[in-house]
């Protein structure tokens, strides 16, 4: 999980502004779901996962972002394939059933598939090199609605520290034989995720009890913007026009 949710803040694109990172975000993801062809969402993807590495992201941590969205290009390229054209690719037979693939369904999964993968890589790249709070200054100045920046802010402070709690208690579980058996893997199963729910509850009391003492009113200090800069700015600029010229092409 530490994996997943970690900047790389040791390169020159963590310490851009937030707001000009997600701005370009947005403005790749609109390029890249309204492109014509497969051709710029596949070289949105590969510019994104190559900076990633030469930034030193590990393989590992790309796999795993990358592995529920190809389960998901799978399923559509599949059900496109066999539901959808009239060109026939190929046809076979299973227990007496005809199944036949389609040319169109293939083009059109295809192009569904280079659409979700481009889209994947630029929130990858916009995650790994912008710190979680940034993103959330940029999300506010966005005008997005406070109160869900807030709770998406304590969900992130204290996510890690339940995950703690739930290594604990699985690491006693499993020393105790909790999970020898079918049964008593379900019932160990059962007894963390109580646990983690109650834990999360009683948290929750305290740790807004807390804040009311302390003078909390709504408003997150860290949430404040700074000026933008006029270098970020042209670069940001700059950057989406040459990409808007391949997207032309």
């Amino acid at each position: 999980m530490h994996q997943l949710l970690k900047h790389n803040g040791d390169c020159l694109l963590s310490h851009i502004d937030g707001r000009i990172k997600l701005l370009t975000a947005l403005a790749l993801l609109v390029m890249v779901l309204s492109a014509g062809g497969w051709q710029f969402p596949l070289a949105t993807a590969g510019l994104c996962i190559t900076v990633c590495r030469i930034r030193g992201v590990p393989v590992k941590t790309l796999l795993l972002r990358f592995a529920e969205p190809c389960f998901i290009i799978l399923m559509i390229v599949l059900l496109k394939l066999f539901f959808t054209g009239t060109t026939p690719l190929f046809t076979f037979h299973l227990n007496g059933l005809q199944i036949t693939g389609y040319r169109e369904g293939l083009v059109e999964g295809l192009m569904i598939g280079s659409r979700i993968s481009g889209a994947v890589a630029v929130m990858a790249a916009l995650v790994i090199f912008t710190p979680f709070t940034d993103l959330m200054a940029a999300l506010a100045w966005l005008r997005v609605p406070r109160s869900f920046i807030d709770i998406t802010l304590f969900a992130w402070r204290y996510l890690f520290l339940l995950f703690d709690d739930a290594k604990v208690i699985y690491s006693a579980q499993k020393n105790r034989l909790g999970y020898s058996g079918y049964r008593k893997g379900l019932r160990s199963f059962g007894t963390l995720t109580g646990t983690l729910v109650i834990k999360a509850f009683d948290s929750s009391q305290s740790i807004t009890t807390a804040m009311v003492q302390r003078g909390y009113d709504g408003t997150m200090p860290m949430l404040k913007q700074k000026p933008f800069r006029s270098v970020e700015i042209a670069a940001g600029c700059a950057f989406l026009t040459c990409m808007g010229m391949l997207w032309k092409i």
